[in-house]
């Protein structure tokens, strides 16, 4: 029997962007079965836009914007418990994927299968315009980049991949649970692969499939010789991000030295904050926040773009 796989796009006034996405899903080289869209309470019409132009889509709209966190949980609850979907292939609004990315994918999923891998989510390449990697991670109490060598690898593992291209196979969500909503967005991703990989699947990078993919207002700065894509992030993202990455490390998986980690690389996003962000007060102010609130357990639904 042939593996039914279905795409999941959680959007949130998206209407400007997610037409460019729904096109490269339909014209995949190996067809999805279903390509469902999860809107977020938008307010610049996605929904009718999806509804008119793209009546084969699947659109399920939220009452209220419940973040990356909340439209995955939806989307992957319709996807893999009710409609059973073998995989579901994730993504945000704004990641376009390359022809043969589908193909490429499930190829490298079944390179690995006879070995008895157990891989629960296989990722694609997301690329910047500008040609800069979105870098999956390993996981060694805190962020590691992986070696250099891994990107010239037909396939490899990491621990920790970005939602935009990677696909979850059924039995994870069955097993492992939902994303959490009370992360709303930011860590969402890399919290569900740690949970996934505590119970025993693997997280395999694909990296001749890719997609194109950009997160917020990406730039390249200079810093000490080096170029470096710095993005614009508003403050209520620094907000999210920061209290769930200390959250997760408090809470989830604590150790001394994936908390010293925690406090070095927050104060290095403080540094590029101060040199490269055009917000810098409310930014810091944020991570400051978002910090205190992750080593309390305030979790939930703090700030909403509207909020920003």
């Amino acid at each position: 029997m042939s593996l039914s796989v279905a795409s999941l796009t959680v959007a949130y006034n998206g209407a400007e962007l997610v037409s460019r996405q729904i096109d490269a899903l339909l014209r995949q080289s190996r067809p999805l079965q279903e390509i469902i869209v999860v809107d977020n309470a938008s307010n610049d019409g996605t929904s009718a836009l999806l509804e008119q132009r793209y009546p084969e889509v699947t659109v399920m709209r939220l009452p209220e914007n419940e973040g990356m966190g909340g439209g995955l949980a939806a989307g992957l609850a319709y996807a893999a418990l009710t409609k059973k979907h073998n995989w579901i292939w994730t993504f945000d609004q704004d990641s376009v994927p390359h022809r043969d990315s589908l193909e490429m994918l499930l190829a490298g999923v079944a390179s690995v299968s006879n070995q008895n891998d157990g891989v629960g989510i296989a990722a694609a390449l997301p690329i910047h315009k500008r040609g800069s990697l979105y870098r999956p991670w390993l996981w060694r109490d805190g962020l590691v980049k992986p070696s250099p060598e891994a990107f010239r690898e037909q396939i490899w593992f990491a621990d920790l991949v970005i939602t935009a291209g990677s696909m979850i196979r059924r039995d994870v969500v069955e097993n492992v649970g939902l994303p959490r909503t009370d992360f709303f967005m930011d860590f969402v991703d890399f919290e569900y692969c740690l949970r996934a990989r505590g119970h025993g699947y693997k997280v395999v990078v694909v990296p001749c499939a890719q997609i194109t993919h950009e997160i917020g207002n990406g730039r390249v700065v200079r810093l000490l010789g080096l170029r470096k894509l710095w993005y614009n992030q508003a403050p209520f993202r620094e907000y999210y991000y920061s209290r769930n990455l200390a959250y997760s490390v408090w809470w989830l998986y604590p150790s001394k030295a994936a908390k010293r980690f925690v406090l070095r690389h927050l104060m290095r996003r403080a540094a590029g904050l101060l040199l490269f962000n055009s917000n810098k007060v409310a930014c810091l102010k944020k991570i400051g926040q978002g910090f205190r609130d992750g080593r309390l357990a305030h979790l939930g639904i703090r700030f909403r773009p509207t909020d920003a």
